[in-house]
Order: C-alpha cells, then structure tokens, then sequence
C-alpha cells in the first residue's frame, strides 16, 4: 500500500490541477486522476455498448465489465454481496429511493424520523416529503458544543415510534465524524432502521458494512474522484427484497403484460431503463485509483492539512473556525465583517478555489447564526503549498477590508 509522502507526484495524475491552481474544494467534487478519464475514454469509445441486452461479444464484454464493477464497489465497502450494491444517480437519489419505496411501506402516522442539525438538504428534504406523505414527524438531534452529532441526547431520546434515523456519516461542513456503531446500536434498540449519508466518508475511510451496523448507505461518484451522474445505494439483501420497485420502465422487470407487470430481483428493479454505463466504468476506475494508496492514508493525510490549516487561521484574528478540533480533512470558517462570498472571490484572484454559501446545509448555518461561511476542504492531492496559498489569500482578503 503507497504512502502519501509525495503529494506532488499524486497531483501530477490530475490533468485538472495544472497551472498551480490551489483546488481546496474537494468537498463539493474532486478532481479526477487520468486513470480514471482513460477508463471513461475506453469506455465510450473502443469499448463501448450496451449491457444486460446484446447478445453480440462487445456488448456482453461490456455487461461483463458493467457487473465487474458492482463487484468492486462491494468489496470496497464491505458489502456481503454484490446483489447488495444498487447504481443510482448519485447519493441524492439513493435517499429518495430509500425514501419513496422504502418508506411508505415501513412508516404510517404518527411514526417519527431522527435527523441531525448538521445534515446536508438531501437528507432532509426526502424524509420531509416522506414524512408529509404518511403523516409521520421528523425529529432533530442537536450537536455538542464542539459540532459532533450528541449521541447522548440521541440514546435519550430515541423511542419506540422512531422507524428510521438518518444521519450523516462524516459532516459536509464541519468534518466532524459520526460515531456510527454507536447510533447504530441506539437505532435498533428502538427498532428503527439508520442511514448514513456517506459522501464524505466513503473517499478517506475504510468502510465495512457488517463492522458499521448500518442498514442503508449512500455515496456518490464525484467525490470519490469518479465522475458525475453515478452513485451507490448499499442495503442488506433482505432489506432490498423486501422493497418495491420506486421507477417502472425495461431491465427492472420479470414479466410485462397489459394485464399484469412483475418485478426483477434486487438490486436490477431498482435500475429502471439503460443504466450510466460509462460513469460505472469510471466509479471502478476511481475505487481502484483510492485503494492504491488506501482511505487510512489518505485520511490520515487530509486530517493533518486539515489541523495544520485550523493553527493557520488562528493566528488571523477576524477569523472563526467553526467544527471539532479533529475533522476529516475540513475546515469551516468566517471572517469579522466579510461575507464568505467575497472571501471565495478574492482568493480566486489567488488562484485558490474554496467553496463560499451555506453548503446545502441551511439548518446548520440557522444554528450557528451565520447565513454561510468560507470551506476549504482538502483532497489526497492538497499538500502544505495550498494550506500557504489560502492563508496568504487570507491575509490579504484582511488587508482589503481592513
């Protein structure tokens, strides 16, 4: 397994870094390596066509290839079996599958939702629109002081009406990681199912879905340095059994009649119509580029430019950091007087990208009593120039405002 020692040579692979830019945006979407737009090239061109359909070579070369890939997502996440990976679009709609098929056939009124207060829009909005649709509650776990899920107030707090807790697996904003066995062992003492958003986590950690004691787990392609438009959906294989299909049309059937329509097995009723074959391509492509070096290195890696950033920026007395002290290569802050947004612009003229608004996370901005902040998030490309880079962009954001 290759050490992150020399991230100059690691950022060479990434044809999008050229020119010096200082990409601190990772958290949002990562830039791709070459092996993995090599892969995509391959696929929509010399190897290109159809799966599950042509009985000709290349097409069954590439259904092959397609279901290869469904392999080494499962073994990349620890899955008992291939039959429990599910392709989706990305995590978003991973949760509103959860959320639509799942859901109406597990919760009835008066049936209660846990969430988080630092959960992105996508893992709310879903449990929202179920919740209105069944006539359940949502209810919201707080955070400690230092921005981590209060798993305290969760065990106290969780009952028997509770049917489902969603949850992020690492924040978005604070970087702050769940203690997922945990919440897990305080779901099933109640009975209720967990998901984990697990966008941020599923880059730089090691995960294993027997070891976590999740029921559901999402993540998404372009944060994993794969491309766009590709996501998983991991559940056990009774759970998804037990589930009915969320979108009709070809590959998700058995048996289509005028009078009657039954259902493939999971996971194939869950991916209606030709899938994103190139994109599935490319996610395999990724998950082999991550675990060249392995998530612990890499995590390891952007939690030490994470904590050296956070030292940085103390020595800025305009700054607030906001998040725990250890966080998963994330770092949060805002300046006195300077909207985030202008902060983002002026550090573009330095040719450093962060990420400025509310994250898609408004509730937690609500609780912090900021209407956004100023994100640099750090990818397994980032080393100590990019930290220099954004503090000397920093100092002088200061200077202008004075």
């Amino acid at each position: 397994m290759a050490v992150l020692t020399r991230p100059s040579e690691i950022r060479d692979q990434f044809p999008g870094l050229a020119n010096n830019w200082h990409y601190l945006d990772t958290a949002a979407t990562a830039q791709k390596p070459q092996v993995v737009l090599d892969a995509m090239m391959r696929a929509g061109g010399a190897d290109y066509a159809t799966v599950h359909r042509g009985v000709y070579a290349r097409s069954a070369n590439m259904t092959v290839a397609f279901e290869a890939a469904r392999e080494r997502v499962a073994r990349f996440i620890g899955a008992a079996s291939p039959n429990e990976v599910v392709f989706v679009r990305g995590a978003t709609e991973g949760i509103n599958l959860v959320a639509q098929s799942w859901g109406p056939a597990n919760l009835n009124a008066g049936d209660r939702i846990m969430l988080s207060q630092l959960e992105h829009h996508s893992n709310i909005v879903p449990w929202q629109m179920l919740a209105e649709k069944v006539g359940a509650h949502i209810d919201v776990c707080p955070l400690t002081d230092d921005g981590l899920i209060d798993l305290d107030w969760l065990e106290a707090n969780l009952t028997e009406q509770h049917k489902l807790v969603a949850l992020a697996h690492v924040s978005n904003v604070l970087g702050s990681v769940l203690g997922v066995k945990r919440a897990a062992k305080a779901a099933h003492a109640v009975g209720a199912k967990l998901m984990l958003d697990g966008c941020q986590a599923a880059p730089r950690m090691r995960l294993n879905m027997a070891e976590l004691g999740c029921d559901f787990y999402v993540m998404s392609g372009h944060k994993l340095y794969g491309p766009t438009g590709v996501g998983v959906l991991w559940a056990k294989a009774e759970t998804l059994d037990s589930m009915p299909p969320w979108q009709g049309g070809g590959a998700m059937i058995d048996r289509v009649t005028f009078e009657k329509t039954t259902y493939a097995p999971a996971p194939s009723r869950f991916e209606a119509g030709t899938p994103m074959i190139i994109e599935v391509i490319g996610l395999h492509a990724a998950i082999d580029f991550i675990d060249s070096f392995g998530p612990e290195a890499i995590f390891a890696h952007e939690s030490a430019l994470a904590a050296q950033t956070r030292d940085a920026l103390r020595g800025i007395n305009s700054v607030t950091l906001y998040g725990p002290e250890k966080s998963a290569g994330i770092v949060s802050f805002s300046m006195e007087g300077i909207h985030p947004h202008d902060i983002g612009t002026i550090l573009d003229e330095e040719n450093v990208a962060i990420r400025a608004g509310h994250h898609c996370a408004q509730p937690l901005m609500d609780h912090l009593g900021i209407p956004a902040t100023a994100r640099a998030s750090f990818g397994i490309y980032n080393d100590e120039n990019d930290v220099a880079a954004l503090v000397r962009g920093l100092e002088r954001v200061k200077r202008i405002f004075g």
